[in-house]
């Protein structure tokens, strides 16, 4: 039996090396006992621990394989406390040589084992980042940089795995965190992890009050929900964060605080909808007169309300370009980036057209960009706003401002990129393959051409069907620069250079 002792304080190199020198040793799982140092110590039938330097080296013929999931799975998990970790990795990676897919499969016991405890580990490395409490130290008087004392017990050897966290979000401080599993220490240059344990100085600051002030207020007693928050943050963690203390007497007076939030509960409208109902009840014809000039259309814009899509939006995202362009280039409507800036075709669509346009000879400065739809609809997944697609109502509601632009710019070429462009300038809904290539004819007097919208591109998901579409995309902006150079420039008037000498 080979006994290999351990210092156990989440060190994977510690464990790769007796495992490496094992294996080519041949040594079976189940010949090995795996001990943690403090816990070798105590045993009182202790037998003599095998001589690590005494396993084979490891030669370069002898080195093992294993995926590189195992790897991640392995560094989570030599940091939990169960010493059965090192005997479990151990033989799992004994395994691995004959089952190279044995990670796929979840039922296996020791998978199965091991992914709990990466799980466990995980856990308590975001308790961690969630319930760390720093409290500031008085400097003495040295003039140094601000310096903050943290305490936290975890259940695992992570402190090592979670420092560099720590190190990213508070850079601009001096801080340490004890544990007693080891401490972390940035001094602004340099992050110093120990393994050896710490003891709780309790500290306290004054900062302590304002958290008590702070988690007093964003307490919510209709949403308490005791069995989520004791899951969520378990007691443990109580005797460390300072609002905590309060935490018995807020669930005690939910109830009441509840019956007492109904009885303050407001009567009136939000004004929003005080906003809406009057607007509602004021003829547009009469609250807005029509736009003379572009730049009238564009101010009238910023306070649109023809459909519900300005409510959420951020604000109306107009046209822009010479008000004389001879191209009118019309997306579909403004993404997260446009909807922020206020300017069409800035976000990553946008830089998808500008390398494109480039690439073909097309100045943007010389053209008129705008959208068929003029503010951005989006639904919320977590804190993303992912684009939705407008209906062909609000499509309907949103020609009127394109018209305006149409009208006042007169542009010999359209190029509508995307279906919600061509309904727009159509007024039907056709398949863009139908009508892309031809050159087609519309109200304005001018010509219109079709081709796909950049975000089309950037959602297909094979490299080479991308490269493929971005070429024909290409292609289609270089048919619109030849139109302008045959049918546009030439019928352009030109100073009369007769008389010129050189």
């Amino acid at each position: 039996m080979h006994r290999i002792v351990l210092e156990g304080r989440g060190d994977l190199s510690e464990w790769r090396r007796a495992a490496r020198g094992l294996f080519a040793a041949k040594v079976l799982p189940e010949d090995i006992d795996w001990r943690v140092r403090a816990d070798a110590a105590d045993d009182l039938f202790d037998m003599p621990a095998a001589d690590t330097a005494k396993i084979p080296a490891v030669s370069a013929s002898s080195l093992l394989t294993v995926p590189k999931a195992f790897l991640s799975l392995a560094e989570a998990v030599i940091c939990h406390s169960d010493p059965a970790r090192f005997g479990r990795l151990y033989g799992l990676l004994f395994r691995l040589q004959a089952e190279p897919s044995l990670l796929a499969i979840r039922a296996d016991a020791d998978v199965a084992a091991l992914r709990t405890m990466e799980k466990s580990v995980r856990r308590d490395c975001h308790k961690m980042t969630a319930f760390v409490r720093f409290k500031e130290i008085p400097d003495g008087g040295y003039g140094r940089r601000r310096r903050f004392f943290a305490w936290f017990e975890p259940d695992h050897y992570i402190v090592s795995r979670v420092a560099p966290f720590f190190q990213r979000r508070f850079t601009d401080m001096d801080w340490m965190i004890a544990t007693p599993k080891g401490t972390a220490a940035w001094d602004g240059e340099e992050l110093h992890v120990s393994s050896s344990p710490a003891e709780n100085p309790k500290l306290s600051d004054q900062t302590e009050t304002l958290w008590r002030t702070y988690f007093r207020h964003i307490f919510n007693p209709a949403r308490l929900k005791v069995k989520m928050m004791q899951t969520e943050m378990p007691k443990k963690y109580w005797k460390n964060l300072p609002e905590a203390e309060l935490i018995p007497d807020m669930i005690a007076s939910a109830e009441a605080e509840v019956i007492a939030m109904a009885e303050r509960a407001a009567t009136d409208a939000p004004l929003f909808h005080t906003r809406l109902q009057a607007a509602a009840k004021t003829p547009v014809a009469s609250a807005v007169s029509e736009p003379t000039t572009l730049a009238e259309a564009r101010e009238q814009a910023m306070a649109c309300m023809r459909c519900p899509l300005h409510c959420n939006a951020t604000q109306t995202v107009f046209g822009e370009g010479p008000e004389n362009a001879d191209i009118m280039i019309v997306g579909e409507q403004p993404g997260d980036q446009e909807d922020l800036a206020g300017r069409p075709f800035v976000g990553p669509a946008g830089r998808v057209f500008d390398e494109a346009a480039q690439a073909v000879g097309l100045d943007r400065t010389r053209v008129y960009v705008t959208n068929a739809v003029k503010h951005f609809k989006y639904e919320l997944r977590g804190k993303r706003r992912i684009h939705q697609k407008p209906n062909l109502g609000e499509v309907q509601h949103c020609k009127w401002w394109l018209k305006l632009e149409l009208d006042f710019v007169k542009p010999k070429l359209v190029v509508a990129m995307g279906a919600t462009a061509v309904a727009s300038l159509t007024g039907r809904q056709q398949k863009l393959g139908d009508l892309r290539g031809d050159l087609l004819d519309i109200d304005t007097g001018g010509s219109m051409m079709v081709t796909v919208h950049p975000s089309y591109l950037l959602r297909l998901p094979d490299h080479g069907r991308q490269q493929e579409e971005l070429a024909r995309f290409r292609a289609d902006l270089a048919e619109a620069v030849r139109f302008d150079r045959q049918h546009i420039q030439p019928t352009m008037a030109r100073p009369d250079v007769g008389n010129q000498r050189i």
